[in-house]
């Protein structure tokens, strides 16, 4: 999948709003080309606080450069599936991402987000051949857990 297919997939989804990170919106430099998805069927930027998925497609010096991003045509889609999820999809709790090693700059596999993994997040860099269809996957259920949070704020789970 190429990030454009990415952002047209998930951007598709019910009330999601994606934002990709420009001088026009604000954003600081090293977030520019980056991609944030919300679920937000108000479309207000208020509600915009909290994506369910990113597209990230450059390092972040000093902070997050494991997965080697700056390398040519290299992005990490990246996928708050939820605790129990990411325990089912790689193998172990996410409280216990510190005590699992994994090469985060292998391309077309599921792994824990280099970061956030232990808020249950997961990543693929270019997903291609082996985990497309599985990243389309963790997108809708990643949309579906943001869904059912913010009906859920408004009292109407």
């Amino acid at each position: 999948m190429t990030e454009a297919e990415i952002i047209a997939f998930l951007s598709s989804l019910d009330g999601v709003v994606a934002m990709t990170a420009s001088p026009e919106t604000g954003a600081p430099e090293v977030a520019w080309g980056d991609t944030f998805f919300y679920y937000d069927p108000e479309q207000g930027e208020a509600n915009q606080q909290l994506p369910f998925a990113t597209l990230v497609v450059s390092d972040y010096p000093g902070w997050d450069t494991q997965s080697l991003l700056d390398r040519d045509g290299v992005f990490r889609l990246n996928v708050a599936v939820g605790r129990a999820a990411y325990e089912r999809l790689i193998g172990h709790k996410p409280a216990a991402h510190a005590d699992h090693s994994a090469d985060y700059a292998e391309l077309d596999v599921l792994l824990p987000h280099p970061l956030y993994a232990g808020q249950g997040w997961v990543s693929i860099l270019n997903p291609g051949p082996r985990t497309a269809k599985l990243a389309q996957r963790l997108g809708i259920q990643a949309h579906d857990l943001a869904q059912r949070r913010w009906w859920r704020r408004l009292g109407r789970d």
